[in-house]
């Protein structure tokens, strides 16, 4: 079956404001190109079982070769016909919202494979809930990021089934591996698939290094230095027999004692009171309850966490300061970087690098946390482009580009907390977590660190 092209469109023809129409219009045509192939997928895939029943094929045979005909025809791998396949069979038989978003044209591909990875733990009937919540309404997810996507639909099934995702983490703790790829240019990837209180550490041991350096002069860019430091921590003439190898490159003398920060944000009665609300990992995402109580009991026993309140739910409101200062003194830094959680563009997931005035300093903007916005490198420099403005209003912030399109975004809902008992009970005393304060109606941040010194 063909489908017919899109009228031909001469860009030169066409307005600042036409390309960017046109160039929504040819977003949403993939989109629904992208539905089409999930039919025709699951269609050839019933027509192939059919045809092997008829000719006597066995149960476990048929089917076979369907795979290697959408590879085909897509010009595709073997192994990535097999994953467009089994997507295709899911979408049509268990997320028919999913689906259906992808033929209204909003939803790519890639998002509809996330929903289905993030739900896989699920039973049918909570897989087409999560289904039918996220992907029922395009305002639900407007705007949203791969990783905020994929956040949402992780945290839903942990509510869900919080035993079946328990477990499903637990497992896939198993599987920590490191592996090396051939990268073009003499290079190679080399990646460790770790637990995420092991990975977000690492990764954060290297970071406060590449930063010390920079500080002191380093020219080498921020990654180089990450790399380098890896390198170095791990084939140090110490470590090696032999005498007359080279010193790896080290960034710069290393403190004697580094602080390395865990930040997990979670609802005291998850916490305290057995409740299955999911935490927040800083860097990584929403965690399950009982492992966010075993991280915060293991951190206790070695006297290396500290509590402090971040939210309350009566109001929703964050707590925090404002400053007169021109720039984000760190604290309040460190309030935005757990607040929005990525950069606050929509549709970027990078990290934030810079804390952003919406409003800029030179135009009245005040240093506080309603105005400020934690933003990537890019999306930062791209916002100061001219022809670009930016308002806030109740935590919305509406920016307006060149052609007066307006995007929005709002930083991240809260993590969910669990009502308080009824009647009032005393905090359950857990895994060594010792006497608390009755503190039902707040959000914590669990600050775990390494040798964490009180500031």
């Amino acid at each position: 079956m063909a489908v017919a092209p899109a009228p031909g469109l001469d860009p030169a023809d066409l307005s600042e404001v036409e390309l960017v129409e046109a160039l929504r219009a040819a977003e949403e045509e993939k989109c629904r190109l992208d539905a089409l192939q999930v039919e025709l997928t699951a269609r050839l895939d019933e027509v192939v079982r059919r045809r092997h029943a008829a000719a006597g094929v066995r149960a476990e045979k048929q089917g076979a070769g369907v795979a290697s005909q959408v590879a085909l025809a897509r010009r595709e791998s073997p192994n990535r016909g097999a994953r467009h396949l089994g997507l295709a069979k899911i979408l049509v038989a268990e997320l028919p919202h999913t689906l259906a978003a992808m033929r209204a044209g909003w939803c790519t591909e890639w998002r509809a494979t996330l929903v289905a990875r993030e739900t896989a733990c699920l039973s049918l009937a909570d897989r087409r809930r999560v289904d039918a919540e996220l992907m029922a309404d395009p305002a639900t997810t407007d705007g949203w990021g791969d990783q905020r996507l994929v956040a949402a639909a992780r945290a839903r099934a942990y509510e869900l089934d919080p035993h079946a995702a328990l477990k499903r983490s637990r497992k896939a703790e198993g599987e920590r591996h490191v592996s090396l790829r051939p990268a073009p240019d003499t290079m190679t990837w080399l990646t460790a698939l770790l637990p995420v209180a092991q990975g977000v550490s690492v990764y954060a041991a290297l970071t406060r290094t590449a930063d010390q350096a920079r500080a002191a002069g380093d020219e080498r860019g921020r990654g180089q230095v990450m790399a380098d430091a890896l390198v170095a921590s791990l084939t140090t003439p110490a470590a090696t027999s032999s005498e007359s190898a080279e010193p790896a490159p080290v960034p710069g003398p290393a403190p004697a004692s580094v602080p390395v920060a865990v930040n997990l944000t979670v609802s005291d009665a998850t916490l305290f009171g057995g409740g299955h609300a999911p935490g927040w990992i800083a860097g990584y995402g929403p965690v399950p309850a009982g492992y966010a109580r075993d991280l915060v009991a293991t951190a206790l026993e070695q006297a290396q966490a500290t509590l402090r309140r971040l939210y309350t739910t009566s109001t929703g409101a964050l707590v925090a300061m404002d400053s007169r200062s021109r720039t984000f003194p760190a604290a309040l830094g460190l309030f935005i970087d757990l607040r929005d959680r990525s950069c606050r563009t929509p549709w970027c997931d990078a990290p934030i690098r810079h804390h952003d005035h919406v409003v800029p300093d030179h135009a009245g903007g005040p240093t506080g946390a309603p105005n400020g916005q934690g933003l990537c490198e890019a999306c930062n420099q791209a916002k100061e482009a001219p022809g670009f403005t930016a308002t806030v209003h109740d935590g919305l912030v509406t920016t307006t580009t060149p052609t007066g399109h307006q995007v929005r975004s709002r930083a991240p809902a809260l993590p969910p907390g669990d009502p308080p008992p009824q009647p009032p009970q005393q905090p359950r005393q857990s895994q060594g977590l010792g006497p608390v304060v009755h503190l039902y109606r707040h959000h914590l941040q669990v600050v775990l660190a390494d040798d964490f010194q009180a500031a």
